[in-house]
């Protein structure tokens, strides 16, 4: 009878341990998912975002998670997205991106095409400046409304990062 008595008890414990576990990892899964917002001009606003998913990237993938990643270019973030210096329009390339626009380009380019983020830019924006399609980078994908595609995924569970 003790040993029957020892042997429920450890089924029970296991079954709270078990279970405990795996509604931990559906959350810790929920959580992986990550929309970033760049609405902004300066290119090391810029630049620490690119650290941030890099650096989330790597917290989800050491905690062995597959985090689901999307950035979101709208407005002033359109300068990001091409090698057109937007001549006469209000997001105009200057001396400080142009300084950097290869660097930066060189690790947008990474972490769509090595490490799989979602790469998203208002076409409402690209529009109204008359930037050609073909002026975007390879691999970014346009939305009719940058806005509303953020919206849309929090809608979806993902968390909204914007870096100050």
């Amino acid at each position: 009878m003790k040993n029957f008595l020892k042997s429920i008890v450890t089924a029970i414990a296991f079954s709270f341990t078990f279970f405990g576990l795996v509604h931990t990892a559906q959350a810790a899964d929920d959580g992986a998912k990550v929309v970033y917002h760049v609405d902004f001009k300066d290119p090391t606003r810029y630049s620490a975002t690119l650290t941030s998913i890099n650096n989330i990237m790597n917290f989800y993938e050491n905690e062995l998670m597959e985090p689901e990643i999307h950035l979101v270019f709208v407005g002033f973030g359109l300068r990001f997205t091409t090698n057109d210096a937007l001549k006469g329009t209000p997001y105009e390339h200057d001396a400080a991106l142009l300084e950097r626009r290869d660097e930066l380009k060189g690790r947008l380019d990474a972490l769509m095409n090595v490490r799989g983020v979602k790469v998203h830019l208002c076409d409402k924006t690209r529009d109204e400046v008359g930037l050609a399609k073909d002026k975007v980078y390879n691999g970014i994908e346009l939305t009719t409304s940058g806005v509303a595609k953020i919206a849309i995924l929090q809608s979806e569970g993902f968390s909204y990062l914007k870096i100050q």
